[in-house]
């Protein structure tokens, strides 16, 4: 990144002006936010296999079936640690390599506080129930999805558009957040059994944030 020099006594509109272009350059220049999605659709793609083979399934002879999702706590909580961690380091190498600061740290931390929240809170609902009903009530479906990974991988990155003052990424939030916990429901599925009931959605999830992380970089490619 260069500046331009600029006369002391030049009009102070213009130099107000000069400033807040100089500002705006270097906030366009510490986003780095196509890194961010990209590295939080490759978590969420890789999960699937540890949910799949981590799944617990229990039918009983009435023909009702209970499941635990056990893969989700051995895989999600050192997966989003590393992604967090990864998503730092790409921060602060690209802002670096531009001459600029990152505002990073704060997203990683909460990251990983949230990480920290979901697992403790998945921990003590496997406690209090051994195995899942296949039924809970809506409003407790909607906590699950938001303390869920993918959950907090949105409250997350509402806390990145603000470190960054980024409209779009806090558009593209809202949207992802709306997904998560409105699932898209077009019959996918239905008929593939308990097991893969999570998949559709997950992958929906996965392609959302992978869609985003294409368009920022595109975006990011026009601006230079």
């Amino acid at each position: 990144m260069t500046t331009d020099s600029v006369p002391a006594g030049g009009d102070p509109r213009r130099l107000l002006s000069d400033v807040r272009t100089l500002a705006h350059r270097v906030r366009l220049d510490q986003r780095v936010t196509w890194v961010a999605l990209l590295v939080l659709a490759a978590v969420t793609f890789l999960g699937i296999p540890f949910d799949w083979y981590g799944m617990k399934v229990h039918c009983l002879p009435d023909g009702g079936c209970e499941f635990a999702r056990r893969g989700v706590l051995f895989y999600w909580p050192p997966a989003l640690l590393l992604a967090y961690a990864a998503i730092a380091v790409c921060y602060v190498r690209a802002t670096r390599a531009r001459g600029v600061g990152a505002r990073v740290l704060p997203y990683a931390i909460t990251g990983v506080a949230l990480t920290v929240l979901f697992t403790a809170a998945w921990v003590a609902a496997a406690l209090y129930f051994p195995s899942h009903p296949t039924r809970f009530p809506e409003p407790v479906l909607v906590l699950d999805r938001l303390i869920a990974p993918w959950g907090a991988i949105g409250v997350a990155l509402l806390v990145l558009a603000r470190l960054e003052r980024n409209l779009a990424l806090l558009a593209f939030t809202v949207g992802y957040l709306a997904v998560v916990l409105v699932p898209i429901d077009l019959g996918w599925g239905d008929d593939w059994g308990i097991r893969t009931a999570f998949l559709p959605q997950q992958v929906i999830n996965g392609t959302v944030l992978l869609l985003g992380a294409v368009g920022f970089a595109v975006a990011r490619r026009r601006q230079r």
